[in-house]
């Protein structure tokens, strides 16, 4: 294998490691979202008895139905858990930190590779003009 097949072979491996790091971060970015959507959305549940009942965000509610309803015997303490909200953040910790270092990895080396095929570029130009000197002195 020639060097140019195997820079251009690393050049693509780089790309792709990059794509999956993008790719995990898009998938951090919708845990996100999903985070923020349990906790700053109304919701309604359906109690005991077939009727809906609206309950208030977890993150704006100002006591009543999300904070104090378990001790009122309120159905929308339960509907949703501050639980299930901090685990879709913390999933999205260990997902963003590995997309991270994929996009870095990636990029980095795609531009190592860039950096080193210039230096190979300009040492060509500089050798090219030392034989021309050479021939021009001898």
């Amino acid at each position: 294998m020639r060097s140019r097949d195997y820079d251009l072979e690393f050049r693509e491996q780089a790309a792709r490691i990059r794509t999956w790091g993008i790719g995990l971060l898009v998938l951090a970015g919708l845990l996100w979202g999903w985070c923020a959507y349990l906790l700053m959305t109304e919701y309604t549940i359906e109690t005991r008895t077939g009727f809906e009942k609206e309950c208030a965000a977890r993150l704006f509610t100002d006591r009543g139905t999300a904070n104090e309803g378990v001790y009122a015997g309120d159905y929308c303490a339960d509907e949703r858990d501050w639980p299930e909200a901090l685990v879709v953040l913390g999933l999205s910790i260990p997902v963003s930190l590995v997309g991270t270092a994929l996009v870095t990895t990636g990029s980095v080396s795609r531009r190592m590779s860039g950096h080193a095929q210039a230096m190979r570029e300009l040492d060509r130009i500089a050798e090219r003009r030392e034989k021309k000197s050479e021939q021009s002195q001898g």
